[in-house]
């Protein structure tokens, strides 16, 4: 029994050196050279091409998997009819399948596709074409009828408002009457604003319109209010993650391996941009406009960015300014570096080219 004690000790201590000298030498080890700018950045283009190409896997079960969905259209249908919005979510691009079932099951209605993942989407253009389908349906039903009586017309129609309370006239009793308006991705970034939901959610509150829609954001939900939810959009929620990869989702978000165009690097800048205050976009596109008509110099004294600021009334204060300085360079928007004089300077780490395209997205 001793012997066998002592050579547990044996081992518990030869483990706890090793333990131990293995700590010692990884502390000791020096530190890589290497830098991110060191890494070989492929063309976006080709690393697109190269990505579509990749051949998915089980092929078979996502085959019967659709299978299964096809079986729901019918009940998807009926839910349309009884007046409830349907919510596509899960895994997976939901593009192909939500269109494979307008096409097959709604072509007794009238159909809209709104694309949520475009960079911008015109809602006012798609509620003036739902008024106008929705004005012929309701005239073709008439003459069916031999009703002779007459509805608003859309020619007055001006403003969302107004093209809303037109949606929202109770102009026919048929349930079946309704047009189908399919939202691809309405947790898209051209329609994440407050503002586009609340246009959405009054969109599907109106009793001759139904909408379908997907959404992928993990945080989707929270666009929307229990009002919004359970009154307005009264969605009935359906998991059918597809695995399809998101090709078409993802056209105009750049790819974290690729070298990113000026188009995609001003994009990516206004994104940030647009989460600060105004005053603060306002300041930035001081420095931004004064960089282009300065590109021989360092950047912006500071001094300069405040006195500019201050009689803009964009900042009341030096403080104010810092303060609008530490989250461009927290989102590392603006460097600062010291001219031949040692004046502080800040400088917008872009492209000629894609600062004047960031202006023109923040001008919009």
């Amino acid at each position: 029994m001793e012997d066998i004690d002592d050579i547990e000790e044996e081992d518990e201590f030869g483990f706890s050196r090793n333990y131990f000298l293995a700590k010692e030498l990884g502390g000791a080890s020096k530190r890589s050279a290497h830098k991110l700018s060191d890494i070989h950045i492929v063309d976006e283009q080709e690393l697109r091409e190269t990505s579509s190409n990749i051949e998915m896997k089980h092929a078979k079960e996502v085959s019967k998997l659709m299978s299964d969905y096809k079986t729901m259209y019918p009940k998807w249908v009926f839910e349309l009819r009884c007046g409830f919005g349907l919510l596509m979510y899960g895994f997976g691009s939901k593009k192909a399948l939500i269109e494979d079932f307008a096409s097959a099951s709604l072509t007794e209605y009238s159909v809209v596709v709104i694309n949520g993942n475009l960079p911008s989407v015109n809602l006012k253009q798609v509620l003036l074409a739902l008024a106008e389908l929705l004005s012929e349906l309701l005239k073709s039903r008439r003459k069916s009828s031999g009703s002779v009586s007459k509805g608003q017309e859309t020619s007055p129609l001006r403003s969302v408002d107004d093209i809303l309370s037109f949606l929202h006239a109770p102009q026919s009793e048929d349930k079946d009457c309704f047009i189908c308006a399919v939202v691809h991705n309405i947790d898209g970034p051209a329609l994440r604003d407050p503002e586009s939901q609340q246009t959405l959610a009054r969109l599907a509150s109106c009793s001759h319109i139904r909408l379908v829609a997907s959404i992928d954001h993990v945080n989707a939900p929270l666009l929307w209010d229990k009002k919004m939810v359970h009154t307005q959009f009264n969605w009935l929620w359906h998991h059918v993650p597809t695995f399809a990869p998101y090709n078409v989702e993802g056209v105009f978000f750049p790819l974290v391996l690729a070298q990113g165009s000026t188009a995609q690097t001003a994009k990516t800048a206004a994104i940030v941009l647009q989460s600060l205050t105004p005053n603060a976009q306002n300041v930035f596109k001081i420095l931004a406009e004064y960089q282009l008509s300065h590109p021989d110099e360092d950047g912006m004294p500071t001094d300069d960015l405040y006195s500019a600021s201050r009689e803009r009334f964009f900042v009341s204060s030096q403080v104010t300014l810092n303060s609008h300085l530490t989250e461009f360079k927290d989102h590392e928007l603006v460097k600062t570096k010291r001219n031949s004089d040692g004046q502080e300077c800040l400088n917008v780490p872009l492209s000629s080219d894609a600062l004047r395209q960031l202006l023109l997205d923040l001008n919009q």
